[in-house]
């Protein structure tokens, strides 16, 4: 994958992407509105147009993870979007009350662009995914599913996390076809 020209964040962008999380969800709840957010005020690398997912944690337990795969706005923007509806839109969730923000643990993953695998097997594909590397992203007709690289901490081994992977898509673990579609993408991740 070339992600040469995806450089790395400096640190001081990282420290303000985390900011501005914690900022997006405190003036949710005090104000019951989205964080109006003025891209000109932050870093040139922090107006560039990326993808990305917030990832919300409270006791090391899932709180919140929602985010973007495609590239649709500037990364601030994107990242208290996200921080957002990771607070208080996740489906999964009861939207979040002020009493658990401070002991919010937040974790951000910017995505690389996806690129298609060309796999006409699933041992194929198998063969070409990366542990602890590669993000996967999976479709076939109606079902989608993704898997942030972070996954392959809860399933280190190729199979199980394809197996997962189509679950969460919504088809059988040994489920193949030749229309199912992969891709692969990188994130840089900071917490």
């Amino acid at each position: 994958m070339n992600n040469e020209s995806h450089r790395y964040l400096s640190p001081d962008s990282r420290q303000i992407l985390l900011q501005v999380v914690r900022q997006a969800i405190r003036y949710r709840l005090e104000t019951s509105t989205a964080l109006p957010v003025e891209i000109q005020e932050y870093p040139m690398e922090l107006q560039a147009v990326r993808a990305s997912f917030v990832t919300l944690n409270r006791h090391s337990m899932l709180r919140g993870c929602i985010g973007h795969l495609e590239a649709i706005r500037p990364l601030v923007a994107d990242v208290a979007e996200n921080a957002e509806s990771a607070a208080f839109q996740d489906p999964r969730f009861p939207p979040m009350t002020r009493d658990e923000l401070t002991d919010l643990e937040i974790h951000i993953s910017v995505l690389t662009p996806s690129e298609r695998l060309q796999c006409g097997s699933e041992a194929d594909l198998l063969q070409q995914m990366q542990p602890h590397r590669d993000g996967l992203i999976l479709l076939e007709g109606m079902h989608r599913g993704t898997f942030l690289p972070s996954v392959w901490e809860q399933l280190p081994e190729p199979r199980d996390f394809l197996r997962h992977l189509k679950r969460k898509a919504g088809l059988p673990e040994n489920y193949w076809s030749e229309n199912i579609e992969v891709f692969r993408y990188e994130t840089e991740s900071f917490s």
